[in-house]
């Protein structure tokens, strides 16, 4: 029964926020009347309120409702009230620890499943995989374990970027940093680009937006799909 939306980014160059994906966010809270947004993603720079409000003032655009936000301690009560919810981007070290700090592992995963709709971007999409393994995020503070939602049989590394060609010196790039990662793992990654998001309802998880996803599975050649591919096909 799960519907959500998983996008790489929650903001492109040259607009503003949510602005490129706002038309799937209406279809997909159409019916919600009470969203729950969790802003712990967030490090700094902007609190946790004005990170809400700013939310809710993007989803007045479209007609939908944001609980307002009270404390930290309220979203384990909220949780219980709302019909939507939605995780924002910031550093997925972060979210996933005040995930856990506040017990909400198994009330979000029981929620989505049942049907709630969720709109997920960044870190609030990295969290829906098997484990933050993938995230391109530094591990500011530690988690007891880098186990997330589990709600897709895969990780995603989202804001993927391609190497660069003939680079005089920068590093890793992020295919380097995947198989790596594979080394000492087997579940597959998903690297979404910039402006690229997943539908997911029920078992169907279809690659939407103007670009190409790129698949990476253990000892196998990395590979690309196509807007509207449906991933389960991979599993």
């Amino acid at each position: 029964m799960k519907k959500m939306l998983l996008a790489s980014t929650s903001t492109i160059h040259g607009q503003k926020y949510l602005e490129y994906i706002l038309e799937e966010v209406s279809l997909l809270f159409y019916k919600c009347k009470n969203i729950l947004f969790i802003p712990f993603a967030r490090p700094s720079g902007i609190t946790h309120l004005q990170y809400t409000n700013l939310v809710k003032k993007t989803f007045g655009k479209i007609n939908l409702q944001v609980l307002d936000y009270k404390s930290d301690e309220m979203i384990s009560t909220n949780i219980n009230k709302c019909d939507g919810i939605f995780i924002g981007g910031g550093n997925t070290f972060l979210l996933l620890n005040k995930l856990y700090e506040y017990d909400l592992i198994k009330s979000l995963k029981q929620k989505i499943k049942s049907g709630t709709p969720y709109l997920g971007t960044s870190a609030g999409t990295n969290i829906c995989g098997m484990t933050i393994g993938t995230t391109n995020d530094m591990p500011i503070i530690n988690v007891k374990s880098h186990k997330a939602l589990e709600l897709l049989p895969f990780n995603i590394n989202p804001h993927y970027l391609d190497p660069v060609k003939n680079p005089k010196h920068m590093g890793e790039s992020r295919e380097t940093r995947i198989k790596e990662f594979h080394v000492l793992n087997n579940q597959k990654v998903i690297g979404l680009r910039e402006s690229s998001y997943l539908s997911v309802e029920n078992n169907d998880i279809i690659l939407k937006g103007p670009k190409k996803a790129v698949v990476f599975k253990k000892d196998e050649n990395i590979f690309e799909i196509n807007s509207g591919f449906n991933l389960k096909n991979l599993i």
